[in-house]
């Protein structure tokens, strides 16, 4: 991508494809504190688009980075050792020897009977011996099946085609030509020195009298037909593999791997063959070209291939896509803020598959056999379910996890497939200003942007509803019900006065009941008498014992600061943004004053949680996936946004929530809070407790164990104890016999104890759930970026 260098290292991988056409401004150039590390190795050249485009995207199980990914093979038997291997080959070629020599000398009776019973009665003599030639053959080639049985059934016993792989031709092509040529070798010769009798059987029975002239051509034919299949088993043997030199069949290797489109070919994607279909095939050699010339990018791709499942949808559409491509080329249908890439990436996507590469997964015996070493993405089919994400601080989860999904949904916004909502304190790495349309810096008066207290609501229950669960939902005392009943008699008699809602210092005036802002509120109210019985309603009930409104003042003067003084704006003079902006592909970050006003970032994160599920829930157009990533959600969680965190998969909807410990959330909210979310992550340094908990939502599964007992021998005869004692001074140790018990338990997938102290640094453990039900097993991810 065009970035200032600093993520160019990155930006060389398999996936990546040129930047955007559009240059990145210049900045002034800042020397660093300290030299850059020298590179490990070369960059990599950097795919064209068309390969981009063109590499094979399989469906597969949640998680898995499909960007050219391949099956892993079936898990193998346990490898047995080259000695084994060897001894094993050895014994089971002796005993077919020796069984095969006993069989044709006549050691073992009736072994000819078979041949007998399905062959004519005057073939054999009275004795038992052939009465002619015909016998003759036929006991020949009875020898000759025998063989083979008995060669096929020792091979499969003693893995003769595995010791020979392991012993021989793992050494080199030399070895195996070798090796098949001295087996080659010795098949001859037992054939030449009519050991086996083929010869007998093929040359012996020919009528050469009746055959004439064209014996010399039977007899060659006839050498061709014996030594033929013997050449060609020996030739594969050594490693050939045919004229086309292929190892597999053409049907296998096409099962095996997944088809990619030709390149150049009517289906290469690069050539745009869904516009040729419809007949706007100049449309399609536009984007082609521009694509060829390096001025099209993955976001410019991505976004106008949805433009035009849009046109699929709607065709009424087509005429003002073609002008638009045909007039600006990869440049159409372009993002409301005209950016077509961000400044820069700090991981890898792939846009076409809508994921952002999270990690390896680890290949070791933790995790399933199919996962382990494939690499680990995520993407809006798993974020659908929400990610709670748990882990001390300085365990990357801003880096590893909160900037790279964030990163990648901006990607995804600028192709208008998402809108993204990043929530952190300021100063948190979530991206730079020019990577999000609005930037809302709460408490910092340089902010262009303002936040909207009430979310965009126009109904005064709904505002105090939101407003309720962000000032008391924590408060185990106040019923959140109550409260926004207080509210509600408070913000409807005002929007009815004023058409609008209170700001900051005249709600926290009508909550704490002061006269004059109560009396000028009832005078504008003249002839509103519905409002004015909503304002003596609240008057009786302000200060009885059970009265939210003291409760609520003081949380409202948490925001009635004077760093806030400007924000919160209701009269229109500001630009406040509303949650109800997620039918847009918008890209938010709110700063958050955590360090000077904790109380108050943590309640303005309450009131945007319980904003983003109001508004993704009341949203008419949910095609666009909407999300919301909180970088701190301690202290954010309330019953209420617990709840709306359940309903967000059907929303198209999801949040992401971070927290330094589960200690953060109430205890009544904990186990709640794990049900209600689909993918859950432990970073490495969680604490017991905190495992426990995920012990617990992870729950069982099916396991072999082995348990070994060792016994002590105890000899009965006077020659094996003076063995045993003999054995014994010489090892130093009793004689025992193993006994092994195999069975099936019920284990947990992750103890708490194994969460806490067995998970390395720069590890992590993610379950995953996709929003269709497909669920993927805690799985130990080595996070990318760490060593």
């Amino acid at each position: 991508m065009d970035t200032d260098g600093t993520y160019d290292g990155h930006a060389m991988q398999r996936g990546h494809v040129p930047g955007p056409a559009t240059p990145t401004p210049v900045t002034a150039y800042v020397p660093p504190p300290l030299a850059p590390p020298k590179p490990a190795h070369a960059p990599a050249a950097v795919p064209s688009l068309a390969d981009w485009a063109g590499v094979p995207r399989p469906q597969s199980e949640p998680g898995v980075w499909r960007f050219g990914h391949e099956p892993r093979k079936e898990e193998a038997a346990e490898a047995a050792t080259d000695r084994s291997l060897l001894i094993g080959a050895v014994i089971s070629f002796l005993a077919c020897v020796l069984l095969w020599s006993l069989l044709t000398n006549n050691y073992i009776p009736y072994a000819d009977v078979p041949v007998k019973l399905f062959t004519p009665r005057d073939w054999w003599e009275f004795g038992g011996g052939a009465a002619d030639h015909r016998g003759t053959a036929a006991l020949q080639a009875y020898e000759l099946l025998l063989t083979g049985a008995l060669v096929f059934w020792f091979s499969r016993l003693g893995s003769w085609s595995l010791a020979f792989e392991r012993l021989v031709a793992a050494r080199g092509p030399g070895a195996r030509v070798a090796g098949a040529a001295a087996v080659a070798l010795f098949v001859a010769m037992l054939i030449a020195t009519r050991t086996l009798p083929a010869d007998d059987l093929v040359f012996s029975h020919l009528p050469y009298p009746e055959l004439g002239r064209a014996v010399t051509l039977a007899v060659n034919l006839l050498f061709v037909v014996l030594y033929g299949p013997v050449l060609y088993l020996f030739l594969r043997l050594a490693g050939w593999r045919g004229p086309r030199g292929r190892s597999t069949s053409p049907a296998t290797a096409a099962a095996a791997t997944p088809a990619r489109p030709e390149t150049g070919g009517p289906d290469d994607p690069a050539r745009w063959p869904q516009l040729r279909a419809a007949g706007l095939g100049d449309v399609a050699e536009r984007l082609e070209a521009e694509a060829g010339r390096g001025l099209m990018n993955d976001v410019d791709y991505t976004r106008i291939r949805r433009a035009w499942d849009s046109v699929r949808v709607d065709p009424s559409r087509m005429r003002a896509f073609a002008d638009a491509v045909r007039d600006k080329g990869a440049g159409a249908c372009a993002h409301p803020s005209g950016a077509r890439d961000l400044p820069v990436r700090a991981a890898r996507h792939d846009l076409l598959a809508r994921q952002v590469l999270l990690g390896t997964v680890e290949d070791g015996t933790r995790n399933p056999y199919p996962r382990r070493g494939t690499a680990l993405a995520l993407d809006p089919d798993v974020l659908g379910t929400s990610l709670l994400a748990v882990g001390p601080s300085g365990t990357g989860k801003t880096r590893h996890l909160v900037r790279p999904v964030v990163e990648s949904l901006s990607l995804q916004a600028l192709a208008g497939q998402a809108a993204v909502v990043a929530v952190g304190a300021a100063g948190a790495q979530l991206g730079p200003d020019a990577a999000f349309d609005v930037v809302v810096r709460v408490g910092d008066p340089a902010s262009v942007y303002d936040l909207d207290l009430y979310g965009g609501a126009t109904d005064p229950d709904e505002a105090a509803t939101l407003l309720a669960e962000a000032f008391v939902g924590d408060v185990p005392e106040i019923d959140v019900r109550r409260a926004a009943t207080a509210l509600a008699q408070l913000l409807g008699p005002f929007r009815a006065a004023y058409e609008r809602f209170p700001a900051v210092p005249e709600l926290r005036e009508l909550l704490d009941g002061l006269p004059t802002a109560l009396d000028t509120l009832r005078r504008d109210l003249a002839g509103q008498h519905a409002m004015l019985r909503e304002l003596d309603a609240r008057a009786r009930q302000h200060g009885a014992p059970a009265d939210p409104g003291p409760a609520l003042a003081d949380r409202v003067a948490l925001l009635d600061r004077p760093v806030f003084a400007g924000f919160f704006d209701t009269t229109g003079q500001g630009r406040p943004f509303s949650l109800r902006a997620l039918e847009h592909p918008i890209r938010v970050r709110v700063d958050l004053p955590e360090r000077g006003h904790a109380d108050a970032s943590r309640m303005l994160a309450r009131l945007l949680l319980a904003q983003f599920n109001a508004a993704a829930a009341a949203r008419t157009d949910r095609s666009l996936f909407a999300f919301l990533a909180f970088d701190d959600a301690s202290h954010t969680l309330t019953a209420g946004t617990v709840r709306g965190v359940q309903r967000l998969r059907s929303a198209h909807a999801g949040v992401l929530l971070t927290l330094r410990t589960l200690d953060d959330v109430p205890e009544e909210l904990r186990t709640p809070l794990l049900g209600s979310v689909g993918c859950r992550m432990a970073f490495s340094g969680v604490t017991t407790w905190d495992g426990k908990r995920f012990a617990e939502a992870w729950g069982t599964e099916w396991v072999e164990t082995r348990d070994v007992t060792h016994r002590t021998v105890f000899a009965d005869q006077p020659l094996t104890r003076l063995m045993h004692s003999f054995r014994k001074l010489v090892t130093g140790k009793a004689v025992t016999t193993d006994a092994v018990t195999v069975r099936q338990v019920e284990r947990e997938r992750w103890s708490a104890s194994d969460l806490a102290h067995a998970v390395p640094p720069g590890h992590a453990v993610l379950s995953l759930t996709s929003v269709r039900g497909e669920r993927a097993a805690p799985l130990l991810v080595r996070l990318a970026g760490t060593s």
